[in-house]
């Protein structure tokens, strides 16, 4: 599990690294979601990780699902229609559904392409940030099948539903500075300050207390799909629970004081 996904850790950011670069790092194998479902409980139960970089190795930041294997009908894509469904409900579902739950903040550092999958993969993620050799593709079209991940939802809530469907419609290429124009990435940058600014993105959301980053990520994700009435009820609770954690003195005390708040997630 551990050569898939390397992790590493520098204050309170985490970098996640998918490591396959020889096959452009795909996500459909067991052992690559397994990781992903392993650490995003292990950062979810860890008030020391305020935030977690997701990038790839090699030059590519993910090719999705592995191409072989589907022609091959093997792995997740092995067995009758019944079957797959069951493979991707137990598969590939799982990455979507484990960093949704997950409340840690995750920025994407999009060093190459992000294709299919790899493409949802960075929808996932809460802030992007992406080199200027990165592209886009939500591919799956092209090889006469859907998004089997949740990509119809993450990619319309990422652009809105005109520039989702020209993308899973047709299949093609959106180069960085047409996602930097679409709101797709917050930023695009030379190669080699991807993780630099990445990483400077993630100290910036580690500063803050834990408990509140991770309730207004909560927020941000409900207010995706339910009415205002609900997202006050949720804001009001989350808010009568911030306003008695001992970050939130600390908070007001450092703003008095003119000086840097020190969280211990209490």
């Amino acid at each position: 599990m551990s050569d898939v996904l390397l992790i590493d850790r520098s204050d309170h950011v985490e970098t996640w690294t998918i490591n396959l670069p020889d096959q452009r790092n795909p996500i459909s194998g067991a052992d690559v979601i397994e990781a992903f479902e392993t650490h995003a409980r292990r950062v979810q139960q860890d008030l020391d990780v305020r935030c977690v970089v997701l990038t790839g190795a090699g030059k590519a930041f993910s090719a999705g699902g592995n191409v072989n294997d589907m022609r091959e009908k093997a792995g997740m894509f092995s067995g009758s229609p019944w079957e797959m469904r069951n493979g991707y409900r137990d598969g590939i579902q799982r990455i979507p559904l484990a960093l949704s739950e997950c409340e840690v903040p995750f920025v994407a550092a999009v060093n190459g392409p992000a294709v299919g999958a790899g493409c949802d993969l960075a929808m996932m993620c809460d802030l992007r940030v992406a080199s200027s050799n990165a592209w886009f593709a939500e591919s799956f079209v092209q090889l006469g099948i859907i998004p089997g991940d949740g990509g119809a939802w993450f990619l319309t809530q990422a652009v809105g539903p005109q520039r989702a469907a020209e993308m899973a419609l047709t299949g093609d290429r959106v180069d960085a500075a047409k996602a930097l124009e679409w709101g797709m990435v917050a930023h695009v940058v030379e190669p080699d300050q991807l993780l630099d600014e990445a990483r400077s993105m993630a100290s910036r959301v580690a500063k803050n207390p834990p408990h509140a980053t991770r309730m207004a990520k909560r927020l941000l994700k409900e207010s995706r799909t339910n009415d205002l009435r609900h997202v006050l009820e949720l804001s009001a609770t989350m808010q009568a629970l911030s306003h008695h954690t001992a970050d939130h003195a600390e908070a007001m005390n450092a703003v008095l004081d003119k000086r840097t708040g020190n969280y211990e997630g209490r």
